[in-house]
């Protein structure tokens, strides 16, 4: 194991994958001379040379575009998109092309693309940077969606997202990106889309979060055990398309008691469908409704305190699973 930055993480999977696989390439605005938005790409220009580092124009729907055909032709393009807000610009290309062309062409043809994007709140952005959008990818076939909140997730999820032969919608939080971890530094280290992380085992309630929300999770069941003696358990779905719905399911028949925790907004969310999961899959073990905490139902503000009371903290899951309690 090795200590890493979520950031170096990533980079790392990227540096090993283009090691192992010349097909392998990036494309992505200010992802080789400058090295990344986020630093993600950091030295990779220097390595692999301007043929698999390609720094492309501010256009997202050509870079995806370009992506959709490279992949097609054979090749594994790993496209960065500096913010999950700006791939809105490149949904027809997303929805319509990569993840419809191996149906429509009758399996003829696979889309080998993995679309790297930061999302999430914390950085005084404002509304078109600072968005959580995993719902609007969920909802649609044909797409892998990866949301790993964590640097050895990070490394797994992403190694095998580019291995896959599926397009994958790989979303990471900006506020991640300076947390560290342990890493496995095996080069064949990947981890199965569709197998939730346990992150934290319990008896008396489940709280699921999504992205930077399962850390926050974490903290919070921190604060249950401690000040209230209720036990959490905490589970990390890792990836959404496909969900590891046995997993949850599972974990709320021993709790019967469910808390869904995301930073997106409330309507037609990641937590919507997993509570609706939840109640179709387990309601005869449930002692109460499934709870969702979620991002307030607004733009995101640019300034620093209404941002900060615009998406979850460790209270406010605290405040939802004592609810669940209040009248046992």
């Amino acid at each position: 194991m090795a200590v890493m930055r979520y950031r170096e993480a990533l980079n790392a999977a990227l540096r090993e994958e283009m090691q192992r696989d010349e097909a392998v390439f990036l494309m992505g605005e200010d992802i080789g001379v400058f090295n990344g938005a986020f630093k993600v790409t950091n030295g990779l220009l220097a390595e692999f040379g301007d043929r698999r580092v390609r720094d492309t124009p501010i256009s997202e729907n050509s870079i995806v575009g370009m992506g959709v055909g490279a992949a097609m032709l054979g090749l594994r393009p790993v496209v960065e998109l500096m913010t999950v807000n700006f791939s809105l610009l490149a949904l027809d290309q997303i929805v319509n092309s990569a993840a419809h062309i191996h149906y429509m062409f009758g399996g003829q043809a696979r889309v080998p693309l993995v679309i790297r994007m930061p999302q999430g709140a914390g950085h005084q952005l404002g509304p078109t940077h600072s968005h959580c959008f995993e719902a609007l990818y969920l909802h649609i076939p044909g797409l892998l969606v990866a949301v790993p909140s964590n640097a050895a997730d990070a490394k797994g999820l992403l190694k095998a997202a580019i291995r896959d032969d599926n397009p994958v919608i790989f979303i990471e939080h900006e506020y991640l990106y300076g947390q560290r971890g342990d890493v496995p530094e095996d080069e064949d280290f990947t981890l199965d889309f569709g197998r939730a992380r346990v992150a934290r085992e319990g008896d008396d309630v489940t709280l699921v979060g999504i992205s930077r929300m399962a850390p926050t999770a974490e903290k919070a069941a921190e604060l249950l055990a401690d000040e209230h003696d209720i036990s959490c358990e905490v589970i990390d779905p890792r990836t959404l398309r496909p969900l590891d719905l046995d997993t949850i399911v599972e974990s709320v028949r021993k709790t019967n008691r469910c808390v869904i925790v995301e930073e997106g907004w409330p309507h037609g969310g990641v937590g919507a469908n997993l509570a609706a999961l939840v109640q179709e899959q387990a309601f005869d073990w449930l002692d109460a409704p499934v709870s969702r905490v979620t991002g307030a139902d607004l733009p995101m503000p640019y300034s620093k305190p209404l941002e900060q009371i615009a998406f979850p903290h460790p209270p406010q899951v605290v405040e939802s699973v004592l609810a669940l309690f209040a009248d046992v």
